[in-house]
């Protein structure tokens, strides 16, 4: 009698992606109306960036294209999951914006694309708080209690959607943003702590890198916000005009009109 056949079990990445790909098309059904067409989800380590979307990035054999929207998976453990699903619906609205409207130029986030997030109650914040701006080249969010975005999550947490796998070595940076995360004030949700600090054998596994909470930049209070992009803004110092430039993070500027030194702002 031939042995019975043993379960197939889902390997790393079908399950990752699979994972990410059930919850695209749930907020495409519960926010965008089924609209946008199918794309490439990928996962992507892009300092200092939480995702981002590509417009027509893969091609086929046949000559077929198809967008991608990537994710940082170095934020999975140490952010809530409410905040890489916020970082997934903010790039599927690049996505609708590419099929449907008008997109800014090169990475700025315009009055469009901030109409079409607040619809759905995920507001666009330079600071990932409120009072930030709502338009810029560097744009975080942070969900408004009872909308859409919140009721749609809520849904696909009820059925058991998960994350399964993780990245083991978060940055500090990444810790911190998930203690800053305003996901983590929403009450009576699931979802709105980092899996790191509520699963006992991920906490286990998970080993963050990088310098202590203690002794990080001034500690958790000084953390900056998640943004989608990799530049931050520098103004002089000294002139009185407000002189500001864009660039990576970490860069040494001295203004040329005054000698003072540039700070991030």
């Amino acid at each position: 009698m031939p042995a019975a056949a043993l379960p197939l079990r889902a390997t790393p990445p079908c399950a990752a992606y699979s994972e990410l790909q059930q919850a695209y098309e749930h907020f495409n059904q519960r926010l965008f109306d089924d609209a946008l067409p199918h794309c490439l989800i990928t996962l992507q380590r892009e300092k200092r960036t939480c995702g981002y979307f590509s417009a027509a990035r893969f091609a086929s054999l046949d000559g077929s294209t198809t967008d991608e929207i990537a994710l940082n998976p170095a934020y999975f453990a140490a952010v809530p999951l409410i905040e890489t699903l916020q970082t997934l619906v903010h790039e599927m609205s690049h996505l609708w914006q590419h099929h449907f409207g008008k997109p800014g130029r090169g990475r700025y986030h315009n009055e469009e694309w901030a109409a079409k997030m607040e619809a759905i109650d995920l507001m666009p914040s330079s600071t990932s708080r409120p009072g930030g701006k709502r338009t810029g080249d560097m744009m975080g969010d942070y969900a408004i209690a009872g909308g859409p975005f919140l009721r749609a999550c809520e849904q696909l947490l009820t059925d058991s959607f998960q994350i399964s796998w993780y990245d083991r070595f978060p940055a500090i940076e990444h810790v911190l943003s998930g203690q800053w995360s305003m996901a983590t004030q929403l009450e009576g949700m699931a979802g709105t702590t980092p899996p790191m600090a509520t699963v006992p054998a991920l906490a286990e596994a998970v080993r963050p890198v990088g310098q202590t909470v203690a002794t990080a930049a001034g500690g958790p209070d000084a953390v900056q916000p998640m943004n989608k992009s990799n530049r931050i803004k520098y103004s002089c110092t000294g002139c009185t005009d407000q002189i500001s430039v864009w660039g990576k993070p970490g860069l040494k500027l001295i203004c040329g009109e005054c000698q003072a030194a540039f700070v991030d702002r």
